[in-house]
């Protein structure tokens, strides 16, 4: 590949290529090229292996409540800084004045 088709391979990739890192693709990228299409041709030539498909369903569970009403709520109230009986209190990060 020529330096020019690797900068177009950057620009469509969105990848900002300095100079340098060009010129060490331009040598290494006919090695990687080799590669994938020597494990392409393997996975082409193993013909034995098709797709499995089997049954597809969802695994759901029961909405059951497992703990008794109000078990920590007391917990999570003294874990709070400020607190006003049986309510947190937060700031404020709404403006309903707009």
């Amino acid at each position: 590949m020529t330096k020019d088709e690797i900068l177009h391979l950057g620009t469509l990739s969105r990848i900002a290529l300095l100079p340098a890192e060009v010129d060490k693709f331009s040598t290494e990228i006919d090695a990687i090229l080799e590669y994938v299409s020597t494990v392409k041709n393997i996975v082409a030539d193993d013909s034995s292996t098709e797709p499995i498909v089997g049954a597809r369903y969802n695994v759901l569970r029961a909405d059951e409540v497992t703990n008794e009403p109000g078990e920590y709520t007391e917990k999570l109230l003294r874990a709070m800084p400020k607190r006003d009986g049986q309510y947190m209190l937060v700031k404020k990060i709404l403006n309903q004045d707009e």
